[in-house]
């Protein structure tokens, strides 16, 4: 068996630049973003929403729309 040829003393990255790479990719890690919040109770927003609410008060609005799609007929 032979051994490994030891890497060369000449990098192709210089040492600096690779530093500062890899700083940079764990402070994205190391910092996750926080969820935003919701506009109306001030809990964690859910992911699908775009309004900005979160799963419970998006939740009652979907509700509310359908009460109200079910109440106009009967007012005619």
């Amino acid at each position: 068996m032979r051994r490994k040829t030891p890497p060369s003393a000449d990098p192709v990255v210089p040492k600096d630049i690779l530093d500062r790479a890899k700083s940079a990719a764990h402070a994205d890690r190391a910092a996750p973003a926080r969820p935003a919040k919701c506009v109306v109770c001030g809990n964690e927003c859910a992911p699908t929403s775009t309004e900005g609410l979160c799963w419970v008060c998006r939740r009652l609005k979907i509700s509310a729309w359908r009460e109200v799609d079910q109440q106009l007929p009967a007012q005619d």
